[in-house]
């Protein structure tokens, strides 16, 4: 590794050190900072991975239990977003196993509850409560129990 190389390495183990981030959003910072140099680039985000400083299923758990629990996200919405990252179906699912079901349940009853409030008296109630729903990222049966 040259003396670029390790510059970029140093920093980048500061920001892993201080938040999570998956392969591909260090994989972009690495080749920004080295000057789309996508082999030197390459060898420092193996480094980070090799050391432990970047894990993609550890980003992907941070990343829904935040979701879920902060944003109000559903499952749906969640798995395209760590889709979107490039994150492996297998660490996804295995994010989401640590989202507890009925935790999103009584999120999501509550998030209808008060868009309900907003709603009343209009007659496409309904139908705003399931596209709203929908847009939270959870599941249309589940959606349709609730309503």
């Amino acid at each position: 590794m040259d003396e670029g190389q390790k510059k970029v390495l140093d920093r980048l183990q500061a920001q892993c050190s201080k938040r999570e981030y998956c392969v591909s959003d260090v994989r972009r910072k690495a080749l920004t900072a080295l000057d789309g140099d996508a082999v030197r680039a390459g060898e420092v985000v193996d480094s980070l991975v090799a050391d432990r400083f970047v894990s993609d299923l550890r980003y992907a758990s941070a990343f829904a239990r935040e979701k879920a629990h902060l944003t109000g996200w559903g499952p749906v919405k969640i798995r395209y977003a760590l889709a979107g990252k490039g994150i492996s179906r297998s660490d996804v699912d295995a994010a989401l196993q640590e989202v507890e079901p009925d935790a999103a349940s009584g999120r999501l009853e509550k998030l209808l509850a008060s868009k309900a409030k907003t709603l009343e008296g209009d007659p496409q109630a309904r139908l705003k409560l399931i596209k709203f729903a929908l847009s939270r990222g959870y599941e249309y049966d589940e959606i349709k129990t609730l309503i």
